[in-house]
């Protein structure tokens, strides 16, 4: 089934609304597109739009984790990172506040908004934050259970949503581990390690290549910080060659993360699918994965250039 990691986010709030009294949610008058707005329909009196005006949003939500709330503050990717980065470094991660950014509409998927208004930078801005935890979703299942285990964790945490349907990776049976990559598929020539929606074309490209006689692991990275430093040298040992994948920038997100532990630890050759230091453009959102190669053909093409090391 195919289910955006938005509308899960939605549905985790309802949950924590039910089983948490200390849960706030702030919105920059945006909840019907967030999802806040499941969250308002059960709590109202725990729900604040305080309009658009994102610093606000932020430093509102410091001041109510003060006071001994839970506050999730939410607001699309580019609005909540970008115009709201001050705040958060400086009022929420500076302090250490237990505050929780909940962003959608990230990346490219955004669609017909445009360049303007798609967020390809993100995970870059949050990762850099001192004391903040990033996690970003392949899932409309992942996706719940982070949110709810982000409401039990004390400190900053940035989640990483999206405005389009994704198809599922995991059964019911799931169990999201915080700070821990997920081995999805076992392989010895390559490992393909990807975050988001990426995971789905990671998981195609392993047919892929399977027809081919290539072996590919496939990791999810849910969490690109604090990232799962074991698990990525372990691939890097036991395959010698990697690809990651994002529906992000690529300078800055999850293949410079996992670059950065392969300098320290244990260098292999690195190919990175993503995209390639320019901006978005209007488009329907699975055009836009096409014309900016974030596709399972793409891993694939990747996955042979980087095996011919």
């Amino acid at each position: 089934m195919a289910k955006a990691t938005r509308e899960a986010y939605g549905e985790a709030l309802k949950k924590l609304a039910a089983s948490n009294p200390d849960i706030v949610v702030l919105d920059a008058d945006l909840s019907g597109s967030t999802k806040t707005s499941e969250f308002k329909k059960v709590s109202p009196e725990r729900f604040f739009n305080v309009g658009i005006a994102e610093q606000n949003l932020i430093g509102t939500a410091a001041g109510l984790s003060l006071a001994g709330k839970i506050p999730f503050a939410s607001s699309f990717a580019m609005f909540a990172a970008g115009r709201a980065f001050e705040i958060i470094r400086n009022t929420v991660a500076y302090p250490a506040l237990n505050v929780k950014i909940a962003a959608t509409h990230a990346g490219l998927t955004v669609g017909e908004d445009g360049g303007s208004h798609q967020a390809i930078e993100d995970i870059s801005l949050m990762r850099t934050i001192p004391n903040m935890v990033v996690i970003n979703p392949a899932d409309s299942r992942e996706a719940e259970q982070a949110v709810l285990k982000a409401a039990e964790y004390v400190g900053p945490v940035y989640i990483r949503l999206g405005r389009m349907a994704v198809e599922d990776v995991y059964t019911d049976s799931y169990v999201f581990e915080w700070g821990k990559g997920v081995l999805l598929r076992d392989g010895k020539d390559v490992s393909i390690i990807a975050t988001g929606l990426m995971v789905q074309e990671a998981l195609k490209a392993h047919e892929i290549l399977k027809e081919d006689g290539i072996n590919a692991k496939v990791i999810n990275i849910h969490t690109i910080k604090p990232i799962d430093r074991d698990l990525i040298i372990r691939a890097a040992k036991e395959t010698k060659a990697i690809v990651t994948a994002e529906e992000h920038s690529v300078i800055g997100g999850l293949g410079s993360a996992v670059l950065e532990v392969l300098s320290d630890e244990y260098p292999v050759p690195l190919k990175r699918v993503g995209i390639l230091d320019t901006f978005g453009e209007s488009g329907k959102p699975k055009d836009l994965l096409q014309k900016y190669r974030l596709t399972a053909d793409e891993i694939v093409r990747q996955v042979k250039e980087v095996i011919k090391f």
